[in-house]
């Protein structure tokens, strides 16, 4: 994590040291920060009211700033007040459409004429080939490709046996009233992936067969498609593997954050897992993901996690030609910052929206526009099953074989969500 907040330090000063060469970076604050476009055609269509900020740093500062606060809800609510929920900046040396309303982010992410947005510097380092940047009919194929494959029965076993024996092989060296970080302890799966990622792909290479796929990569090598050569391959399983490992240890992190603080929403998950361990205990089986993903409350303890949590902040893209949404005008080559965290946080859609509340999701229905905590559209995580499951091993085997007390700790949520002190609690056995 802390590599890639120096990737996205770097980024932010390498995109306004750019931004500096311009030549017409004064023309162009001069130009662009009244409430129309500079153009004729578009006279009688409105941009999103707002400001573009500081010459060449625009509002960044500011905005990753409240990012680091408790309240990083903060930057959008003064400008919600002051310009609606849809408006104007310019953000990380880009001008920026910022949308905290649910219906535009929808209309964001499920368009095709928008495509991912990220600094020049930052798309150099990842390469023009990065599923992150690939656009059209080729991400379209791998993203599919992936999805199916992530979501079929005989991977989701393969996880499920890997992580139980992962996460007791971890808890088993755990003494009483010992001290641990929760957000490094749910990484070590995940490190040793990336560890050996390299090695199979070329074994992989060498060895290409047309045997069933039992993984990501034989699915890619076998694929018909030009394209989707070893060397693109190699390339991209670095990106697949990111999101991953970042994202699952935070939700799980969060998830022992939360429960820490409701002592009663712990009670109950524990009441929900003992049952099922119990249960499988008398008929001398071991747990499978159906198991797992059986939990009912236990889902509603990640579902609610992942709204408060927001791991992912917001999501950006780049508009390819002028578009109009709800009387927005969204120009062509301009950024737009759909904020799901602004959504997720909204009392519009949830009632006190800062409290920690699984029980919300007992009738509520997450397939809606107001709840996207892995984006959407398109490119809608397609590892989100797998997430939750990973999530729930873990928690499983965490609640009903520790008690613990946690320390103090904070949310932050630049670059992406983490917590400050890493989440220390003092475990004893049950």
């Amino acid at each position: 994590m802390e590599s890639l907040w120096l990737l996205v330090s770097a980024t932010v000063f390498l995109s306004i040291a750019t931004f500096l060469l311009c030549t017409n970076s004064t023309k162009f604050f001069r130009k662009n920060n009244g409430n129309t476009r500079p153009s004729p055609s578009s006279s009688e269509i409105q941009l999103p009211l707002g400001t573009l900020g500081w010459p060449f740093i625009g509002e960044t500062i500011e905005f990753i700033s409240c990012a680091y606060s408790g309240s990083p809800e903060k930057f959008m609510d003064k400008r919600r007040c002051l310009y609606g929920n849809v408006f104007k900046s310019h953000l990380f040396g880009s001008r920026t459409i910022v949308s905290t309303d649910a219906e535009v982010n929808k209309h964001v992410l499920d368009s095709k004429t928008f495509i991912p947005a990220y600094p020049r510097s930052l798309t150099e380092l990842m390469g023009e080939s990065s599923i992150l940047v690939t656009n059209g009919n080729l991400h379209k194929k791998l993203h599919g490709l992936i999805g199916a494959f992530l979501k079929c029965p005989q991977l989701k076993a393969q996880i499920t046996r890997d992580m139980q024996k992962y996460v007791h092989e971890t808890v088993n060296h755990w003494k009483d009233d010992q001290l641990i970080y929760i957000q490094d302890v749910s990484k070590n799966a995940k490190k040793r992936m990336m560890k050996v990622i390299e090695k199979i792909i070329q074994e992989k290479q060498k060895h290409n067969s047309n045997e069933i796929p039992k993984d990501i990569i034989d699915v890619l090598l076998n694929d018909s498609n030009k394209q989707l050569t070893p060397g693109f391959i190699s390339s991209n399983m670095v990106d697949f593997m990111i999101p991953a490992e970042d994202s699952v240890p935070v939700l799980i992190t969060l998830v022992v954050k939360f429960l820490s603080e409701c002592p009663r929403a712990l009670e109950q998950m524990l009441e929900e897992n003992m049952k099922l361990q119990i249960l499988k205990d008398e008929m001398g089986g071991f747990l499978c993901w159906s198991d797992y993903m059986s939990l009912p409350f236990t889902q509603n303890v990640i579902t609610e996690a992942l709204r408060l949590g927001n791991i992912i902040g917001g999501v950006m893209r780049k508009a390819t030609k002028d578009v109009q949404i709800k009387g927005y005008l969204i120009p062509e080559g301009w950024c737009v910052f759909a904020y799901i965290l602004s959504v997720h946080l909204d009392d519009k859609h949830y009632d006190q929206p800062h409290q920690f509340n699984p029980w919300r999701w007992q009738d509520n229905n997450i397939g809606t526009c107001n709840f996207t905590p892995f984006g959407g559209g398109q490119r809608l995580c397609p590892g989100l099953e797998l997430a939750r499951l990973e999530t729930s091993i873990f928690l499983h085997h965490f609640i009903t074989q520790f008690s613990w007390v946690a320390e103090e700790d904070a949310i932050i949520h630049f670059p992406t969500a983490r917590l400050k002190r890493r989440m220390p609690v003092c475990v004893k056995r049950r």
